[in-house]
């Protein structure tokens, strides 16, 4: 290690959104950063690619709205470092029944939130929407004025392109095999499979959905992190009908606005974003999927049952104005569940204490909360807290005892395939 530019302030594992998120935070602060990528930089085979993500507010649990609005801050700050926009607004409608109970703690959480919110029936929602959008009689509908598509590749060059801009080293195609106390000096020694090694005063960990595989390789430690194989599909709008379903850079989903990102509760859960990316389509997909193991993906078409809810969904909901009888863009993109659906932000402790902080589990919510996540991830490098967070939600212990994680007064949003304990075996038993 006499080479100095082998030794860092901080070493990030992991450059998907949050670790690149992370690097951009902590070479902002002046630090020594390196960021390692065990793929090609951008790659398409994780959580982190791809051409819209949603930013919305309205969650059943009460701890994330703060976080969704420092991001959204974070998000404009970025883009005007850059130069650039990776966020593009409209409204956020949430759907469901009246008494599901997702949706009603979602109400009560943009109260107790101040997140600006209207609560509509299925008459005002049709009005709200010029007709586009008709849900059932017993529905309510929950426009916020906070909602909008993220580009998440673009986003990820964003904070790549910047953290080097403020001095961060960033080297793709390095998989890290070992993550070892330094018990000379102190800090960490992080080896790749090419042989390279690299000493760090602090480590950060956002491997997605290698995550558990890569923490137990290093430590021994099993975090309840499981992978799943998701199906983002796009939908044909009918002719004449393109206009209706596009996003503005104004925003607003009113008679003369663009049209809103939306999530459906009930069962399935049903999200999707305004045509933007690809002209004459519109992005709907089930929030759920397949257990999977990274290395050992099988590429497969949507489960038949999920599409045919999709299909079922979209006739009665958009009616005619939207194909509903295939998809004409299947992508394949990866979740990092936890059973709780919360995410991880936590020391890693046992031998490697507070060198080593973890991130992941971000259950295919977390994207549009990056920004703020990195911040949380550098104030833990350089303060060892993340003052003005709660972070109770977050931590390890939470599963000591109760594997089930947080305890919530309603039904998970992601459905599996797959039991989760099936999953888990199955990934076990991989090679790591």
């Amino acid at each position: 290690m006499e080479n100095s530019c082998d030794q860092f302030d901080a070493i990030v594992v992991g450059a998907g959104v949050m670790g690149s998120s992370t690097t951009y935070q902590l070479a902002k602060r002046g630090l020594k950063v390196l960021l390692l990528e065990q793929f090609d930089f951008l790659h398409h085979r994780g959580s982190s690619h791809g051409e819209s993500r949603t930013l919305r507010a309205t969650y059943p649990e009460a701890y994330y709205a703060a976080m969704v609005m420092d991001s959204l801050r974070l998000w404009e700050e970025a883009e005007s470092e850059i130069g650039y926009k990776v966020y593009f607004k409209t409204h956020h409608l949430d759907m469901g029944p009246a008494d599901d109970k997702s949706l009603r703690s979602v109400i009560a959480n943009c109260h107790l939130n101040s997140v600006p919110h209207r609560v509509l029936d299925s008459h005002q929602v049709s009005d709200e929407v010029s007709g586009r959008i008709q849900v059932p009689e017993n529905w309510v509908c929950v426009v916020s004025e906070i909602g909008g598509v993220i580009k998440p590749t673009k986003a990820v060059s964003m904070f790549q392109t910047l953290a080097i801009r403020n001095g961060a080293v960033l080297r793709d195609n390095m998989e890290v095999r070992e993550i070892e106390s330094d018990d000379l000096r102190g800090g960490v020694l992080v080896s790749t499979a090419s042989g390279e090694r690299f000493w760090g005063r602090k480590c950060v960990v956002t491997a997605g959905a290698w995550m558990k595989k890569l923490v137990k390789r290093v430590s021994g430690m099993e975090i309840p992190i499981q992978p799943l194989e998701t199906n983002v599909m796009y939908w044909r709008i009918r002719d004449g009908h393109e206009a209706e379903f596009a996003i503005t850079t104004g925003g607003g989903s009113g008679s003369h606005g663009g049209f809103p990102t939306f999530a459906s509760y009930g069962k399935p859960y049903i999200y999707g974003t305004p045509s933007l990316e690809f002209p004459g389509l519109i992005k709907i997909p089930v929030h759920g999927g397949r257990g999977c193991d990274p290395e050992r993906r099988k590429w497969e078409a949507p489960d038949p049952d999920a599409l045919a809810s999709v299909k079922e969904w979209i006739q009665a909901t958009f009616g005619g104005r939207v194909d509903a009888s295939r998809p004409v863009i299947v992508q394949s993109c990866l979740y990092s569940m936890t059973p709780d659906e919360d995410f991880v932000i936590d020391f890693l402790g046992g031998e490697l204490g507070k060198e080593v902080v973890v991130a992941g589990g971000f259950s295919g919510h977390g994207f549009k909360m990056a920004p703020v996540v990195g911040q949380i991830l550098a104030d833990l490098v350089v303060n060892g807290e993340a003052k003005g967070v709660d972070l109770r939600h977050f931590e390890l212990a939470r599963f000591e005892g109760n594997p089930k994680g947080n305890v919530k007064d309603f039904e998970d949003q992601v459905k599996f395939s797959n039991s989760y304990e099936d999953e888990v075996a199955i990934s076990a038993a991989s090679p790591n």
